[in-house]
């Protein structure tokens, strides 16, 4: 069935609103443009002007997907494409045309199309469509099992010590699975994937037992790795407030650091869909920059 709605004076068509995305907790596509339409207003600063890349999953997480970066010749012309270099792509291609969620209309356009989870890189374009230097560094901090964020938390605490100490001011948030990530605003007084490497290596050393910095898996159990290549002007993060593909409807969701501070289970950590509009109506975008 087909549902033909406007928002903010854009014709779009809904369609499969009762298919059933998390199968698990019984989740809904309408449940889905519900949660993105109602978080737009703290969403929709995080992905403006940044190069979209969704994963997609239009029969729901227990199906196949795929990750779109190119927008397809048929999305709307409404939609803001910027074409930009595709050094390294997989299938070939110069260059890519990237959507760029700049509004309410397009975020709701890609909640029907079933993009469960947004992706968008440390930098942004300006209104020409050219790539600006990196504004965000990023720690990607990934539990090796038997860790957990738990662990994680530990270690951002300590990177939070370091960053600080640096001039930079940090800001947490859950990726939505496993795992945390530190974001800081960033002044471009270097490489950032060079200097995030080398803050990870620097804690490695002061660490061994707790962090590592390298990507290889056997070196991981049970400690957690601080993931610093998401600074890679290629690379993408989740974006805060998105939706992840799990078996529940979880969340990247921002956080206060007293709960970082103050975690001691890992499931004190994990946000569904509706926890985070709550929130967000209590408290806001606590991820929006100091």
């Amino acid at each position: 069935m087909k549902v033909p709605v406007k928002v903010d004076g854009r014709a779009l068509t809904l369609s499969n609103l009762d298919k059933v995305l998390y199968p698990d907790y019984g989740f809904t596509k309408a449940e889905v443009i519900d949660y993105y339409s109602r978080i737009a207003p703290v969403l929709l600063p995080h992905l403006l002007g940044r190069p979209l890349t969704v994963k997609r999953f239009p029969n729901g997480v227990a199906g196949p997907s795929f990750f779109e970066k190119n927008a397809p010749d048929h999305t709307p012309g409404w939609v803001r494409r910027v074409r930009l270099p595709a050094p390294g792509s997989t299938k070939n291609r110069e260059t890519i045309d990237f959507a760029v969620i700049d509004d309410l209309p397009t975020l709701v356009y890609y909640a029907n199309l079933a993009a469960l989870e947004l992706h968008v890189p440390q930098w942004r374009v300006d209104e020409d469509g050219r790539a600006l230097p990196p504004d965000t560094l990023v720690f990607d901090l990934d539990p090796g099992p038997p860790a957990t964020i738990v662990e994680c938390c530990r270690v951002a605490l300590l990177l939070r010590e370091v960053l600080e100490d640096e001039g930079l001011t940090p800001r947490p948030k859950t990726s939505g699975s496993k795992g945390l990530q530190l974001y800081a605003d960033w002044d471009g007084r270097e490489k950032p994937s060079a200097y995030a490497k080398r803050l990870a290596q620097r804690l490695e050393k002061e660490h061994p037992k707790e962090i590592v910095s390298v990507m290889a898996k056997k070196a991981r159990p049970g400690k957690v790795f601080i993931d610093w290549s998401q600074n890679n002007p290629a690379k993408t993060t989740v974006a805060p407030y998105s939706l992840r593909a799990k078996e529940r409807p979880t969340v990247s969701t921002p956080l206060r650091w007293e709960e970082v501070e103050g975690c001691e289970h890992a499931e004190e950590l994990v946000f569904l869909a509706p926890d985070v509009l709550a929130r967000a109506e209590k408290r806001g975008d606590l991820f929006c920059r100091a």
